[in-house]
């Protein structure tokens, strides 16, 4: 039983940083209007808060490796908490509201950096083999269930006022905060008698090491939650904007392709074990329907046609996921993990902060969006495939990690 809510305490992180961003998309277009930003500032909203965690992430997995990950991650969650307080009372500015909702979206952001990156590490640390891979799978679920109710919690709270979904996230953090406390143990990690230079010399040197498997995974992860997160911020103005669908309806939207990618990642979680062969196929099988997916979309891009090829090309993505996050995992010692999850980390965020920004910019001209999204999915699909051909082929064996 104390497992179990061991693992519920852990999956809460992962959700907590998805409300992060999620549940604003659908309320975007209602702050705009509110606080009359342009469409840069607007974008901005989310970018302050995956930003600031991106280049957090490595510090905070550098001090988790030598000072433990749970006193890291409590004090990640008190900061959420601030933040978000901060980021509510900025509807009470009749001036520089902007200013206080971005300085209260930076803390929370800051405080993201010791979510989801130090709940991968820790399960890395806690569990070994098969049921590594479940747990890692279970967070990837966690962070789907976050992405498919938050736009509808979002979008439910704006009818009241825009500002009312900043309340949620000192209420979920609040029961995290307790979860991990009263029932999430400390994992292995390094002592803090090594010095830092000793330290970073020998993590750089494993990441060097494991480049040419390790990179491709990093910008396939990186991608899908940039294209992810840009084709959220696309629908948000397109469903309002264009179909003239609000509120709740709006939120519901999201459902398809979010469900789809937490349903299916909650299947490969159960299944990949530590079952390399298996991992490559799964991959190339999500790879191959977001290639699909995206080159249909390049030529037609009505709403029906867009919300299948969105449905499907995301449940392809929670292919691709959980087996990434299970062989970054699983590539370093308990002392280097936190290191080199945290690298894998940064770039996830940093593929949340750039979508929204760039698709800003995409979105004027809707086919060019859905091509050049193509042309990524290209270049990182063939650089990634053609890694896992050499990687299966050096292994010679069917086990990523011991049981």
């Amino acid at each position: 039983m104390k497992e179990k809510l061991m693992i519920v305490s852990l999956g809460l992180l992962p959700l907590i940083m998805v409300l992060g961003n999620s549940m604003l998309i659908p309320l975007l277009p209602s702050i705009q209007k509110s606080l009359h930003l342009s469409g840069v500032q607007t974008s901005l909203i989310l970018s302050a808060f995956s930003i600031p965690a991106a280049l957090c992430i490595p510090a905070v997995g550098i001090l988790s490796d030598r000072y433990g990950r749970k006193k890291l991650i409590i004090y990640s969650l008190v900061m959420m908490i601030i933040g978000s307080i901060i980021a509510a009372s900025s509807a009470s500015f009749s001036s520089g509201s902007f200013a206080v909702l971005m300085a209260g979206r930076v803390i929370q952001g800051i405080g993201a950096a010791g979510t989801t990156t130090l709940a991968m590490a820790l399960t890395g640390d806690v569990f070994t083999g098969e049921k590594r891979a479940k747990v890692l799978g279970i967070l990837e679920v966690y962070n789907g269930v976050g992405k498919v109710v938050a736009p509808i919690i979002g979008a439910s709270a704006a009818l009241v006022v825009w500002y009312a979904a900043f309340f949620v996230y000192p209420l979920a953090a609040g029961a995290a905060l307790v979860g991990i406390v009263m029932y999430v143990r400390e994992g292995k990690t390094g002592s803090d008698s090594v010095s830092v230079q000793e330290y970073l010399k020998k993590a750089i040197g494993i990441v060097y090491d494991k480049r040419k498997s390790l990179f491709p995974l990093f910008f396939v992860g990186g991608l899908g939650l940039f294209l992810l997160f840009g084709i959220l911020y696309y629908l948000s103005f397109l469903i309002e904007e264009t179909y003239h669908i609000d509120g709740f309806f709006k939120g519901t939207a999201f459902l398809f392709p979010l469900g789809a990618m937490t349903l299916v990642s909650y299947w490969t979680g159960q299944r990949i074990k530590t079952d390399i062969e298996l991992m490559k196929k799964l991959m190339i099988v999500g790879i191959t329907l977001l290639f699909l997916m995206f080159g249909v979309l390049t030529i037609i891009y009505t709403l029906p046609v867009l919300m299948f090829c969105l449905t499907v090309a995301f449940g392809g993505l929670g292919f691709v996921l959980p087996c990434i996050n299970m062989m970054i995992t699983s590539a370093a010692s308990d002392e280097e993990r936190g290191f080199i999850v945290s690298i894998y980390g940064t770039v996830r965020f940093l593929g949340v902060a750039l979508g929204p920004v760039v698709f800003e910019v995409w979105m004027h001209a809707e086919r060019l969006m859905f091509v050049y999204s193509f042309i990524l999915l290209t270049a990182g699909g063939l650089w990634v495939l053609y890694q896992l051909k050499i990687l299966s082929s050096a292994m010679g064996r069917r086990k990523v990690v011991p049981k």
